[in-house]
């Protein structure tokens, strides 16, 4: 199995079903209410990242499947049998499956150490099952100094609680996308998940009439920060039949020629840059 790492630029609006009162939630996972990308929006965005040209049309097909206009083009058809040998009568899958984007790292305010990203035993442990499944650290471990308190929010979390964490860097890709995370703290799973729905980005929202005055109401709208760290896994589907690698290579070299990509909603106000990158396995 593969995986791509996301390293938010901008805070990401996923948009879901969550909307309570005057807040315009994000999509999260039902069994543990933590935000995720879902991954009909990460393939959405690949896709359209794929010209319109015929060769990349076809490419297109190839690895996310036709669409309804695909199958109401005759001509395109017609192109797409001579090519491939394989004749679309429906929409159906393509070679490539794309998983939901989780989250790795996320940053949390700190008023002893600036930020601090936080993860937890349960997402470590998503993780690594695709990383060689290294031990996963204790709670509580961290690479900042034990020997003083750690401010998160509105926690305080004493020195006596804190273990040295020696091999933190096993947990965060190599790569210089990622350089930024150097303060790292395992959190329970209980605490981790409190204080990530606290740390979420959120902005009000109000309507102008022509006055200048406010219409209506104000709304919350949430998004997850810049500078989580996320990832998605991605594979090859039965769909294939033997061009599993040329699929392989063509979403890899899809993925290098768009390393900015801007997912989620909220496009125009700059919302939903990421930086993707493939991980190493």
């Amino acid at each position: 199995m593969n995986y791509v790492y996301l390293y938010l630029l901008a805070p990401l609006h996923t948009g879901g079903t969550t909307q309570e009162g005057n807040l315009l939630g994000i999509a999260r996972e039902s069994h543990t209410n933590l935000p995720y990308v879902p991954s009909s929006t990460i393939r959405g965005k690949l896709r359209s990242t794929v010209g319109n040209d015929i060769e990349q049309r076809i490419k297109r097909v190839q690895l996310f499947g036709p669409d309804l206009k695909d199958t109401q083009d005759t001509g395109f058809l017609e192109m797409y049998e001579a090519e491939t040998d394989k004749k679309i009568t429906q929409l159906e899958q393509g070679n490539i499956w794309i998983g939901d984007g989780s989250i790795l790292w996320m940053p949390v305010p700190s008023l002893s150490h600036g930020v601090i990203w936080i993860s937890c035993p349960l997402l470590l442990q998503r993780w690594a099952k695709f990383n060689g499944n290294p031990e996963i650290p204790a709670e509580y471990s961290t690479n900042l100094a034990t020997k003083a308190p750690v401010y998160l929010k509105d926690a305080i979390l004493p020195a006596k609680s804190l273990q040295n964490w020696d091999n933190w860097q096993n947990f965060i890709p190599q790569s210089p996308e990622a350089n930024a995370i150097t303060r790292v703290l395992v959190l329970p799973d209980r605490h981790c998940a409190t204080l990530i729905q606290m740390s979420l980005w959120r902005q009000v929202k109000i309507k102008l009439d022509e006055h200048k005055s406010v219409d209506g109401g104000f709304r919350y709208e949430e998004a997850i920060p810049p500078d989580t760290l996320m990832y998605f896994t991605w594979g090859i589907t039965s769909q294939a039949n033997g061009k599993g690698e040329e699929s392989s290579a063509d979403f890899k070299a899809l993925l290098s020629e768009n390393s900015i990509l801007q997912i989620g909603g909220q496009e125009s106000l700059g919302r939903g840059f990421v930086q993707q990158w493939l991980g190493n396995n």
